[in-house]
């Protein structure tokens, strides 16, 4: 398969490595990826909204502990491609992609790591793919197996005045014109709210929920930036966005239902490879998720840690880049050779 190398935003220096951005022709997908390092293969998987660059912070640490690392922009996200709504963004063809991408990266199998919606999207693949996964770390979002009522009927359930956020994004235009009339305003007023110092409210009086007539934004946040982020390094994303518009990345919401027929096969399905979550104690989805977390020993029968950051939010591992990277480093040197 072709891979083109082209240029990207620099990544912090390492004496000794490189960072090469690479395009990568797939079956259906051209998929971008910035990669640092040699060793054994570790392919991040970002969430919404991001790309590539939310994992600045661990390319360069992983490449330094002697691994591969690999961060993909998913598709209709950074430089990769857009496919076609909805098929494209099914967990299903989204795996394919991640499966052909580790093959046309020379690698028979890879862990995957993934934060947010990137989270169980590579759960999905371990379940999948366990061929090509042969361990998986997730962030912010713990492993909660495929069953119980349809998504959109679960997230309804929540209220429809104010509505659930996920609910919100469903109606094809209007999470779009709230976001994309400021990107910049929409992004930084997210990324404060859902930081560590926020201490954002997981119930209906939160940004999480939106009063009918309203946008989501109008709770976000106004003033500065977390101490943890650079108006540069926001602008990066924000430019990303800017050039794709977010209905690709919104496109993952709306196909939740569609993943929830798709995997019917695995309902209730344990994740059995090597595995590891990490999370925020200030983080909203940890505090829903809290007894999801505490079942990940059942759930994830190949658990190797569960931890929670002290101080961190929902984007953990820019927040705590240094204890995420600790981690992540001492599971994989633990895990066995591949």
């Amino acid at each position: 398969m072709p891979i083109t190398t082209i240029h990207t935003p620099p990544l912090p220096p390492v004496p000794g490595l490189s960072t090469t951005s690479l395009l990568v022709e797939l079956p259906g997908a051209r998929l971008h990826v910035a990669e640092q390092g040699a060793g054994p293969l570790v392919l991040l998987v970002h969430g919404f909204p991001e790309t590539w660059w939310s994992w600045r912070h661990q390319l360069p640490a992983l490449a330094a502990a002697g691994f591969r690392a690999v961060a993909v922009d998913l598709p209709g996200h950074g430089l990769s491609t857009a496919p076609a709504y909805p098929d494209g963004y099914r967990a299903t063809a989204l795996v394919q992609h991640l499966a052909d991408l580790v093959a046309a990266l020379g690698e028979r199998n890879a862990v995957l790591v993934g934060h947010d919606v990137g989270s169980p999207l590579v759960s999905t693949a371990a379940l999948l793919r366990p061929d090509v996964v042969r361990a998986v770390g997730l962030l912010g979002v713990p492993y909660a197996p495929r069953g119980g009522p349809r998504p959109s009927e679960a997230f309804a359930a929540l209220g429809a005045d104010p509505e659930f956020y996920v609910s919100w994004f469903q109606q094809p235009g209007r999470a779009e014109a709230d976001i994309e009339a400021d990107v910049r305003r929409w992004l930084s007023g997210l990324v404060t709210g859902l930081s560590g110092g926020a201490h954002t409210s997981p119930g209906p009086d939160g940004l999480f929920f939106v009063p009918a007539g309203a946008r989501m934004s109008d709770r976000f946040p106004t003033g500065p930036l977390p101490g943890w982020l650079t108006a540069a390094e926001l602008e990066v994303t924000v430019q990303a966005f800017t050039r794709t518009g977010f209905a690709p990345a919104l496109a993952r919401y709306r196909s939740l239902d569609r993943d929830w027929a798709d995997l019917a096969a695995l309902d209730g399905a344990p994740v059995r490879q090597p595995s590891l979550f990490i999370g925020g104690t200030t983080d909203s989805t940890t505090t829903w998720m809290a007894d999801v977390i505490a079942a990940l020993p059942g759930t994830m029968t190949g658990l190797r840690g569960s931890h929670l950051v002290a101080g961190a939010g929902h984007w953990v591992h820019q927040e705590r880049a240094d204890a995420v990277n600790a981690l992540l480093v001492d599971w994989l040197r633990g895990l066995p050779a591949g």
